[in-house]
């Protein structure tokens, strides 16, 4: 299907446009282009009170909302603009290209809404790590006196930032694989790719498509598409964008870095791509201290959100004050207690197995808490990469058996306790059998490599859960 060519807000204007989904990106979206001058229907497949009461509101805007009805477009619809999470196979749009209607996304939307005067946009995606690197990059921002939000997929909707009166330098920009496949127009001034593993394969149909959707995003870069070293697929993405002449590929490692790279040398984050020469000189960022935690992956986040910085013009200075002045979200490798001097860690982020790998290798000897729904997923990597670091595993949830059966093959030395609970209180129980697996200089690791909806409302429910478990323990030591 081909695209529409950007116009500026005045395209909008008079068109016939349809919406599709009544979440936050929906109505942020729909809102925006009603006060353009378009017409605009929202339709969405639910019809519960809450969509009812969000309908309302829209109402009373003046935009039309069709519930219960997902699949069919409406008469006269010229372009659709669809919520991130609507699969490419949805009814809707085999409909709109049948009318030879294009879709789009909030993010395409709001590139083509941008006024001449925008601010850039630091761009980042990748399986895992976005949303910590994106909140890192735009601390380090700030940290130089910038003017920045940290946009996209992650906190104010992207269209919001946009339209709205306040002004920015330039924005860290969040993106997800289905937010990149409705998006065709934006070039930012410089993006990165932290890593890729399989994931969302049921939305994307195949690797190659997930990766391809990624990829869009150093396309029509202007100076640095930013790429894993030890992740050779994140750097075949950048051998094949079509870039601005003079962009350059600069990498991140965990070790010393070459030419064009940033990496660790002695415990210090060094940068060996934005100096005057690269082939002899390396510019000291910040300590490996300086991130928390220090996790190795998040360390390479670290250096992904530098390389950005850096590629906008950064002092290193700022690299340092900003990682020192950032606070990771909650459940990202949240460090909840030590209980007879063995840590109590909250990762329930780690919601797959390419997280679960990364939260594993941070530590040396690991009572490990997994389970939950798969997804699909299979385990005899992640287990066989992990094994010599597990003290014992706990298994909770719908599909704790897949994780078992992983041990039994790759580490049948360690001990498994199964509980065969998916109730919200078998994470009390699990804590408890955890507790009487871990030794002095352990860590008991809630990290499930598995989703939460089999036991709890999301993964913040779960970790919150965890966290009440530990404490428990605690209170009843003291």
């Amino acid at each position: 299907m081909t695209h529409s060519s950007p116009g500026g807000p005045s395209e909008f204007a008079g068109r016939h446009l349809t919406v599709a989904g009544l979440g936050v990106s929906g109505i942020s979206a729909a809102r925006a282009l009603a006060g353009l001058g378009a017409s605009v229907t929202v339709v969405d497949g639910g019809s519960s009170p809450a969509h009812r009461e969000r309908a309302d509101a829209l109402a009373a805007d003046g935009i039309a909302v069709r519930l219960g009805d997902a699949d069919t477009l409406p008469d006269g619809t010229d372009l659709v603009v669809t919520s991130p999470g609507w699969k490419p196979s949805s009814p809707l749009f085999a409909a709109a290209a049948g009318a030879g209607v294009d879709v789009v996304g909030d993010v395409e939307i709001a590139w083509r809404l941008r006024g001449p005067d925008a601010a850039p946009w630091l761009a980042i995606t990748g399986t895992n790590g976005k949303t910590t690197t994106t909140q890192m990059l735009a601390s380090i921002l700030t940290a130089a006196g910038l003017r920045t939000a940290a946009v996209g997929n992650i906190g104010t909707p992207i269209i919001d930032v946009v339209t709205g009166d306040e002004t920015y330098d330039v924005l860290a920009v969040e993106l997800s694989s289905y937010q990149l496949h409705w998006a065709p127009s934006p070039r930012a001034h410089s993006a990165a790719v932290l890593n890729l593993a399989p994931d969302h394969l049921d939305w994307h149909g195949s690797m190659e498509a997930y990766a391809a959707d990624k990829g869009r995003i150093y396309h029509g870069n202007q100076v640095a598409c930013v790429y894993n070293a030890a992740d050779k697929a994140t750097e075949d993405l950048v051998r094949a964008a079509d870039v601005e002449e003079g962009c350059r590929a600069i990498g991140f490692t965990l070790a010393a870095p070459g030419p064009s790279q940033l990496g660790v040398v002695d415990g210090i984050l060094v940068d060996r791509a934005f100096v005057a020469d690269r082939q002899r000189q390396a510019q000291e960022l910040a300590e490996v201290a300086d991130v928390r935690p220090p996790a190795p992956h998040n360390i390479a986040n670290a250096l992904a959100a530098a390389a950005l910085a850096r590629a906008f013009g950064v002092p290193a200075t700022a690299v340092r004050d900003g990682l020192r002045a950032f606070r990771p979200d909650a459940h990202r490798i949240e460090h909840v207690a030590d209980v007879d001097q063995v840590a109590y860690i909250d990762d329930s982020k780690a919601t797959n197995t390419h997280a679960a790998e990364a939260s594993l290798a941070a530590y040396e000897s690991i009572v490990w808490i997994a389970g939950g729904l798969a997804k699909g997923a299979t385990f005899d990597e992640l287990v066989a990469k992990s094994a010599k670091r597990l003290r014992g595993a706990v298994l909770i949830g719908a599909d704790r058996a897949l994780i078992r059966e992983a041990l039994a093959r790759h580490a049948p030395e360690v001990p498994v306790v199964d509980l065969d609970r998916t109730d919200t209180g078998a994470m009390s129980e699990a804590v408890r059998a955890a507790r009487r697996l871990a030794r002095p200089g352990d860590t008991v690791l809630m990290a499930p490599a598995c989703a939460s909806m089999d036991m709890f409302t999301n993964y913040n429910r779960r970790g919150e859960a965890f966290a009440d478990a530990v404490r428990a323990l605690g209170a009843a030591d003291a």
